[in-house]
């Protein structure tokens, strides 16, 4: 088992901010890619931003590009997601996730095995 506990979800107006983190244990940290999602009410989960191994490498998907910034600390063996000019769209569950895999940078959920319980975030208007 590898137990991800996420933190820092909340309600924020549009236009605020969140940093969300995700502390990892169960595995060495350094060696995997992580993710975070998001399921809206009535939608599937999608993913929102992953990094790399070093964290020198980032990727997200288009709706959050500029807004949001996805970092880790391996020392700390935790995962951020600073979330910036929220808006109602973005309100979800936030779920963290690690790679299947070591060395690996994916976007697809089939890619991580383990996940976070999941922070709600609510972006009111």
């Amino acid at each position: 088992q590898v137990p991800l506990v996420e933190s820092g979800g909340g309600l924020v107006q549009a236009g605020g901010s969140l940093r969300l983190s995700c502390a990892v244990s169960g595995r060495t940290f350094c060696d995997y890619g992580m993710g975070w999602f998001r399921r809206a009410p009535g939608q599937e989960r999608e993913f929102v931003a992953t990094v790399g191994t070093s964290g020198t490498r980032t990727y997200y998907v288009d709706p959050v590009k500029g807004r949001f910034t996805i970092s880790r600390d391996n020392a700390k063996n935790t995962v951020y997601l600073q979330m910036n000019s929220l808006k109602p769209k973005d309100t979800a569950v936030y779920y963290c996730a690690i790679a299947r895999w070591p060395r690996t940078m994916v976007t697809s959920n089939s890619a991580y095995d383990y996940w976070g319980q999941g922070t709600q975030v609510t972006v009111s208007s």
